[in-house]
């Protein structure tokens, strides 16, 4: 039986390893970025949306989704400020538009895209919310990035109390809080080559994608709250 998935960030990085691994042919697939993917698939309905306008965007998906059922949410986005994991970032240096940016990005758009969307979730038989999250949301990190920080902590409150609200319908809501991934090789390197190129430094995309394949996997009658994958080699957490 064919899915319908909706996932944000389909053009790159993880949500374009997202979009080429998981839907199978028959799949129903909406991919939400600025910039087009290239797709395979039959079904996929590409929606151009610039976060940074969170209420717009929210409208615009939704006119294109309308009354289709969804089983599958994927919120894979998460922008950083602009000097973020460098030597000389400075809190005192970020501007109010930065701020505001990420907050609008990375919290605001994703409270409005779910709120929009649980409607469509609760016509599925087993509807499954993914967000993707930070090993910088994670409790007594040492990273120095506060907004990046902040937003990614926002994630694991809305998980946490949307858990509550969605839990009469059945509908399951998880937390991928990732480390550093190896997102510049496509999904279909070798992982082998991944894991020499990064000298076993970065997480390979091949991992995530085996973690959100076993949410996806599992029933209704199961709860996923939160997987935390840290790379093997990082100090942060």
């Amino acid at each position: 039986m064919s899915k319908t998935y909706v996932i944000y960030g389909v053009s790159k990085g993880l949500g374009h390893a997202i979009l080429k691994s998981i839907p199978q042919p028959e799949d129903i697939v909406f991919g939400i970025s600025r910039s087009q993917p290239q797709s395979h698939l039959k079904y996929f309905h590409w929606i151009s949306a610039d976060l940074s306008q969170p209420e717009f965007s929210r409208d615009l998906i939704q006119q294109q989704i309308q009354n289709q059922s969804v089983d599958y949410l994927i919120y894979n986005v998460g922008i950083w400020e602009n000097k973020a994991f460098e030597v000389d970032y400075e809190f005192e240096d970020c501007s109010d538009l930065e701020i505001s940016n990420l907050i609008q990005i990375n919290i605001q758009s994703c409270i409005l895209a779910i709120q929009s969307l649980i409607k469509n979730l609760k016509l599925s038989q087993n509807a499954k919310i993914i967000l993707i999250g930070s090993t910088w949301g994670l409790d007594n990190h040492n990273g120095k990035e506060v907004v990046f920080s902040a937003t990614k902590f926002a994630l694991r409150g809305i998980v946490h109390s949307l858990r509550e609200t969605l839990r009469k319908h059945h509908i399951g809501i998880s937390l991928l809080n990732l480390g550093y991934l190896a997102s510049d090789y496509a999904i279909d390197t070798d992982i082998h080559e991944v894991l020499l190129a990064t000298n076993q430094q970065l997480i390979p995309l091949q991992d995530v994608i085996l973690a959100i394949k076993f949410i996806l996997a599992t029933s209704k009658a199961t709860c996923i709250k939160e997987i935390d994958m840290p790379a093997m080699a990082d100090l942060n957490t």
